[in-house]
């Protein structure tokens, strides 16, 4: 075998899974679709590159993934770092109740505890210091405390570095130049937080904790490899382990490759895991994958509703994109468990329809597959406009995750793309109820509420953070993988990553899938060393 691992991804699950079996002196590759990314190639301006196509990944290979499906959209990053590359940096433990059902009984809020901590430890998770509270925040509590629910508000940790002496004043535009970077423990460079609100296009102070300044410099650093623009299409069982088949992303062009390796470690992300295995089952590769390979995919109740503050000065797109949360995880709300958060402006979906109107604009062989990512439906011409509206003074883009009904299925389509069968019916009321907290609180603080057209009139959603697919399961009637994260039917091949939630948890998952990676690389044996 080439490697020892094969690990395919560098989000959550494959950069702490990379670093543990690193540190068990294993053989590790990461093959990473997306770019290496830094402080001098994140995108900015319109032709920057913002689009990732998987139609044409070895011209379009940028930022942000968007998959739209009917009535359900999935916002993805693409690079070194994964997923923490565009999320907003929420590094929350869930209630106990996300582990009631749908779990493998290994699996229990007892047992990942040790993880939770790790993760924590690792990202060096904080709330925002008390002296630099966003006007976002304030206005959450001010919200709290007019409805009767203070006790209900919570300031969230955050996997962000900040300077606890930083003097903030939200009116004047945030400086880059008022941090210093310098390594951080880990090697990586890193600075302190100046509220730029650049959290989901690349914080040019380096300030966010992402996987690129910590799990991943330590894996290399224990000899691991991690190779980027590298887009894998297949895994094979050969003997002694798997044969995993690549394209590499050259100047324009795809060059094909293939690696060994006694193991592999899936973590392409719930979209990306679901769909590679769907494949690998099609072509008669993996034929014993589970039936249940799919199916029970959820949105994690992501909800957006904004609210027109006039007399109030929100700058929604400055400091960090949530600080906050009003927490009804407890069912109190008509037993829908869900908590609203501050939301920052979507700005890195305007960036990205800007550059998608862009490609149509100028690229007669690929205005095709641009006119499926325009921004046709209301909902993403509202977003659009946001980021070009000069709104952000008085918008609060209130936010949710919930507990929704996790019953949607992943499949591949005839021409073999992958397509999702989404029903809103059972998850109807949940998303009703955060709808109307959102209006209650909005205008408990003086807000008029404008919901989003995409919802009122489409019911069409959008999500970053998609759970499933590959679900966790007792067995495998009942799941894709067990509760080390190992393939039933497959031995030696693994997923780890948020396709292997087996239920939406109703807060961001990123610690929840860097618990779940910690624990699958625990229990994974070490490698035999030639």
């Amino acid at each position: 075998m080439d490697f020892d691992i094969v690990i395919i991804g560098s989000g959550f699950g494959g950069a702490i899974t990379a670093l543990r079996m690193a540190e068990k002196k294993c053989r590790v590759l990461v093959l990473e679709r997306g770019r290496k990314w830094d402080r001098t190639t994140y995108p900015r301006k319109i032709d920057d590159p913002w689009i990732w196509s998987h139609v044409r990944p070895e011209i379009y290979n940028g930022w942000l993934d968007l998959r739209v499906f009917k009535g359900m959209s999935v916002a993805q990053g693409a690079g070194i770092g994964g997923g923490s590359l565009i999320y907003a940096n929420i590094s929350r433990v869930p209630p106990k109740s996300s582990f009631a059902n749908r779990w493998p009984t290994a699996i229990t809020y007892e047992g990942l505890v040790p993880y939770f901590r790790t993760v924590g430890q690792m990202l060096e998770v904080r709330e925002v210091p008390v002296g630099q509270m966003t006007p976002r925040m304030q206005l959450m509590l001010d919200a709290a405390q007019s409805v009767g629910d203070s006790h209900r508000f919570e300031r969230l940790d955050l996997a962000v570095s900040f300077d606890d002496h930083f003097d903030i004043k939200f009116d004047i535009e945030p400086n880059p130049n008022n941090t210093t970077i310098r390594p951080n423990k880990y090697g990586a460079d890193q600075g302190t937080c100046v509220h730029l609100g650049e959290c989901d296009i690349g914080c040019r102070v380096y300030a966010k904790n992402t996987l690129d300044k910590n799990y991943l410099p330590l894996a290399v650093k224990h000899g691991a490899q991690v190779r980027p623009l590298h887009l894998v299409n297949l895994i094979e069982p050969v003997s002694g382990g798997y044969c995993v088949y690549f394209d590499r992303l050259e100047e324009g062009s795809r060059v094909p490759g293939k690696v060994t390796a006694a193991r592999v470690i899936v973590a392409g992300g719930s979209l990306g895991s679901t769909e590679l295995l769907l494949r690998c089952r099609k072509e008669g590769k993996l034929p014993r994958l589970s039936s249940s390979l799919g199916r029970n995919w959820s949105s994690n109740g992501d909800f957006l509703t904004p609210a027109w503050h006039q007399c109030r000065d929100i700058w929604a797109d400055r400091g960090p994109t949530i600080g906050s949360a009003i927490n009804y995880l407890d069912g109190s709300q008509k037993d829908r468990v869900f908590w609203i958060q501050d939301g920052g402006i979507p700005n890195l979906l305007g960036k990205f329809f800007e550059a998608v109107q862009h490609v149509r604009r100028t690229s007669k062989s690929d205005r095709h597959w641009a006119d499926e990512l325009a921004p046709r439906s209301s909902k993403h011409a509202l977003l659009r406009l946001m980021s070009r509206w000069d709104l952000f003074r008085h918008i609060m883009p209130w936010f949710a995750q919930g507990v929704d009904a996790g019953n949607a299925e992943l499949f591949l389509d005839a021409n073999g793309s992958l397509d999702m069968k989404w029903s809103l019916s059972e998850s109807l009321l949940l998303f009703k109820e955060i709808a109307d907290k959102h209006h209650e609180l909005a205008r408990a603080t003086g807000g008029f509420p404008i919901p989003l057209p995409g919802w009122s009139l489409e019911k069409d959603l959008i999500t970053p953070h998609a759970l499933g697919g590959c679900n966790m399961g007792e067995t495998e009637k009942e799941g894709v993988v067990d509760h080390k994260g190992e393939v039933f039917g497959h031995p030696g091949l693994y997923v780890a990553d948020g396709a292997i939630v087996p239920r939406a948890l109703g807060v961001n998952p990123s610690r929840t899938i860097g618990a779940l990676a910690e624990r699958i690389a625990d229990l994974m044996p070490p490698c035999r060393q030639a």
